[in-house]
C-alpha cells in the first residue's frame, strides 16, 4: 500500500477505481480531495492505493498510515483504467 498525492484532477477518479501509475495498475482504496476552497490553484487528490490482495488489510486497518510510502505526481501521469 502507498499514499499517492495527485496534483490536479486526472478525470473520473473515485473510490475503488483502477489506475495506472508508473507502469503498474493500482486500486484506489480511498480518495480525499483537497484544495477546492483554499489552497493551490489546482486541487490535490490524496489517495491510498495498493494491489487488490491488500484490500483486506486496508479494510481491517492492519497498517500504520504514517508509515506508508508517500508519492507525489502530476495528474497527466495517472491514467484511470476503470471507475
Amino acid at each position: 500500500m502507498k499514499n499517492l498525492i495527485i496534483n490536479g484532477d486526472p478525470g473520473d477518479l473515485r473510490k475503488d477505481a483502477v489506475i495506472e501509475y508508473d507502469g503498474q495498475q493500482y486500486v484506489c482504496f480511498s480518495v480525499k480531495r483537497q484544495g477546492d476552497w483554499h489552497g493551490p490553484d489546482r486541487p490535490q487528490l490524496w489517495c491510498t492505493i495498493g494491489q487488490e490482495d491488500e484490500r483486506e488489510d486496508y479494510e481491517r486497518r492492519q497498517y500504520i498510515p504514517m508509515h506508508l510510502e508517500t508519492l507525489s505526481t502530476e495528474a497527466e501521469t495517472v491514467t484511470v483504467v476503470e471507475t
